[in-house]
């Protein structure tokens, strides 16, 4: 089985995290914060932004395909992965304005959104199998 909607996600979100890394990795050139932050509030930010991205974005995409694999409908698949999409940026740009307002919030309630999403999901699956 091939896995159309997370691939599409996955090569997607892996774009995103290429950029994060160079984003973080050229200020640290730039300003020469190799190690650490320095207090640089700046560059405490985007270390957050692409921190934030790392610790949400894997967990959601391996609970996707679960859920594909576990033969979710499409419309699901691809809610759950544009609100995935959609939360990691509107979490990026409210830390690139300064960390505070109501983007903040948005992203990562999309963000959780997907998550809970995929692991109903893969728990439907799950209870729908007769395991117990």
């Amino acid at each position: 089985m091939v896995l159309s909607h997370t691939a599409l996600f996955v090569g997607l979100l892996t774009y995103a995290h290429v950029f994060l890394t160079f984003w973080v990795g050229n200020y640290r050139r730039v300003t020469g914060i190799l190690f650490q932050h320095d207090n640089d509030e700046v560059l405490l930010r985007r270390i957050r932004a692409h921190g934030n991205f790392t610790e949400t974005v894997p967990i959601t995409l391996i609970a996707m395909a679960v859920a594909e694999l576990g033969g979710a409908p499409s419309w699901l698949l691809l809610t759950g992965g544009s609100a995935l999409l959609l939360g990691r940026t509107a979490h990026v740009v409210a830390l690139v304005r300064g960390g505070t307002g109501i983007g903040r919030a948005i992203g990562m309630l999309l963000t959780f959104g997907a998550m809970l999403l995929f692991a109903t999901y893969g728990l439907m699956i799950f209870g729908e199998a007769g395991v117990f």
